[in-house]
């Protein structure tokens, strides 16, 4: 017996569509939308307070050109540039390392490793590595870099445990890419008498370069808001160091928590800097991010 829900409804785009699939359709459209508006309040609301409450420090003078050197909890003035610099260099170390690594992994899992128990392993390592926070990672490279090899504490030793964050992202969206490639391509280049890594270097990685390039930024952008592995590896420096190897070192997490402990939100001061701080490391990531949607975007028009 059909009831009057299941009668077709010949209505403008959904000719032949009953009219319970249409309210089906409605309702869950709008369960969707209730749920992304959820989770949207959270996020502007933080933006906006840091926003607002950062903007006269980042548009202070000498925010982006001096450091915080000889400054005082009592006294205004000074920047974030030595924060800016060492947030920068300690990102880039472990970008230079992380990238080819996660890139040659997710090219081994992907075109190479097969079924092998070398692969089952390398995958098992890296989900394990996904979900590994940072202050595990952190007291990892402490106890390798420090308490067994004797190193000193360092920007450098920070990125070696930034590294550990990043190379599970990049192998994943690498490997996820890969994935995406026809494999028509690659037997039509086989076919042709191209050699696999051949294949691989002008073919395969040429075609999901843009969505590899949007898991590096997006991974990069990740690790470089980490706090953990500057409180355990480097000490925090008010001070220009441009030394990944040697001293103390200033960045964005770092001075945030160096003004929490001054008397941020007690003091004026020290609190202005810690919304001003805050708020130049989402203005970093941020360019991070709109980087990987044009970088992707420009790569996506000349493959077309």
């Amino acid at each position: 017996m059909t009831t009057l829900l299941d009668r077709p409804v010949k209505a403008r785009g959904f000719a032949g569509v009953s009219l319970r699939r249409r309210m089906a359709n409605h309702t869950a459209t709008a369960l969707v939308t209730l749920a992304m508006v959820i989770a949207l309040v959270p996020l502007v609301r933080v933006l906006y307070a840091v926003v607002v409450k950062g903007f006269r420090a980042v548009t202070a003078s000498g925010w982006w050109t001096h450091s915080q050197a000889e400054m005082t909890a009592f006294v205004p003035g000074g920047g974030a540039y030595h924060a800016i610099v060492g947030t920068v260099l300690q990102g880039l170390a472990c970008a230079a390392i992380a990238i080819p690594v996660g890139i040659f992994v997710a090219i081994y899992l992907v075109e190479y490793g097969g079924g092998t128990r070398l692969a089952k392993l390398t995958t098992f390592v890296v989900d394990v590595l996904t979900g590994l926070p940072s202050i595990v990672a952190a007291l990892f490279i402490y106890a390798l870099w420090v308490a067994t090899l004797g190193l000193q504490r360092s920007g450098f030793a920070v990125s070696l445990s930034l590294v550990l964050l990043m190379v599970p992202v990049i192998v994943r969206a690498t490997e996820e890419m890969l994935r995406t490639v026809p494999m028509d391509l690659r037997e039509a280049s086989y076919a042709l008498g191209v050699s696999k890594w051949k294949t691989i270097v002008r073919i395969v990685m040429p075609t999901g370069l843009s969505g590899i390039l949007t898991g590096i930024l997006l991974a990069l952008a990740r690790v470089m808001g980490e706090t953990a592995p500057l409180l355990v590896l480097v000490g925090y420096s008010q001070a220009m160091n441009f030394n990944l190897f040697s001293g103390f070192m200033g960045s964005l997490p770092g001075m945030m928590y160096d003004q929490t402990s001054a008397g941020a939100g007690a003091n004026p001061v020290p609190t202005d800097r810690l919304w001003g701080a805050a708020l130049t490391l989402i203005a970093l990531i941020g360019i991070l991010n709109v980087g990987a949607r044009l970088v992707a975007r420009v790569f996506a028009q000349r493959k077309i």
